[in-house]
């Protein structure tokens, strides 16, 4: 009888460079068909989404939701993504601060005069950028120290 062993080793691997841009730009979509999703539950709630600077009436839906859940994250995560090929270390810093940002931002929410369904649906807009930076990052950190 016969046996062969079989050896394999593992080292560092490195996310192929194509997975960095799918992390991002899959981490920014996921965040704008969630957003939009609340959105639409708060347009059906009754919400108006709109608040008043002065005499003017603004209306931040849905071109404000699709705005402001794409270009923050789209250029953050792009950020921490680009320093990652010098230092993996900046993807989760970049995860917990673009985090804290997200949910420290609700203040302005909230002091902006929305009505009740649109201020907790903004509200709600700014809490799922959490999971998804912290998800799409720490993918990207996964796929490169992987061994």
């Amino acid at each position: 009888m016969t046996t062969t062993a079989v050896t394999t080793t593992t080292g560092n691997r490195t996310l192929p460079a194509l997975n960095r841009p799918v992390a991002v730009l899959g981490g920014v979509l996921a965040a704008l068909v969630a957003n939009l999703l609340i959105w639409g539950i708060g347009e059906l709630a009754g919400g108006t989404f709109t608040t008043t600077d002065g005499d003017q009436v603004l209306d931040v839906a849905p071109g404000g939701v699709i705005l402001m859940s794409t270009v923050p994250l789209l250029i953050g995560m792009t950020v921490a993504v680009l320093v990652s090929y010098l230092w993996t270390g900046v993807l989760r810093v970049a995860a917990v601060i673009g985090s804290l940002l997200s949910l420290a931002t609700i203040w302005m929410t909230l002091t902006s005069g929305f009505d009740t369904v649109s201020t907790v649906a903004l509200s709600l807009m700014h809490v799922v950028l959490v999971p998804v930076l912290v998800i799409a990052l720490e993918g990207v950190r996964r796929g490169i120290t992987a061994k």
